[in-house]
């Protein structure tokens, strides 16, 4: 499987490629308070891993606390499509439900992390564990 993959919110006029830092590997979620409300599963890319290919004047910006990390919607749709994370700069998380042919169901099991003690704020960096789906 390659690790570029073509995305777009679910009304379709933001459309981007994305390339992603370590494939799926990068999968998780995080319990901050922002990100336990929207419910999406992230992927990592490079900041210069993103190509907007239509739409990117079609996204609204959303920031809270700090004001570091920065979240991206559709103006139209509302979908999360990426951030540009806190905890790395110089990193982007994708929403992998905006991924032509992946969608958040297609996890077994998904790393949480401990998003409401930050590492940025003097806590390490804890991983919460793994939540884990059942088929049955």
């Amino acid at each position: 499987m390659t690790d570029t993959h073509d995305a777009a919110c679910h009304c379709g006029p933001v459309r981007f490629r994305v390339r992603l830092s370590d494939g799926f590997n990068t999968a998780r979620r995080c319990s901050c308070s922002f990100c336990r409300m929207r419910g999406a599963i992230a992927v990592s890319a490079p900041l210069d891993g993103i190509e907007f290919l239509t739409g990117e004047d079609q996204l609204s910006l959303y920031q809270f606390g700090t004001g570091a990390a920065k979240h991206y919607f559709c103006k139209t749709c509302g979908i999360y499509t990426h951030h540009k994370c806190r905890s790395n700069p110089n990193e982007l998380g994708i929403n992998v439900a905006c991924l032509d042919g992946v969608s958040p169901f297609d996890f077994a099991e998904i790393e949480v992390l401990d998003g409401v003690n930050h590492p940025n704020d003097g806590h390490a960096n804890r991983r919460l564990g793994v939540l884990r789906f059942s088929t049955d």
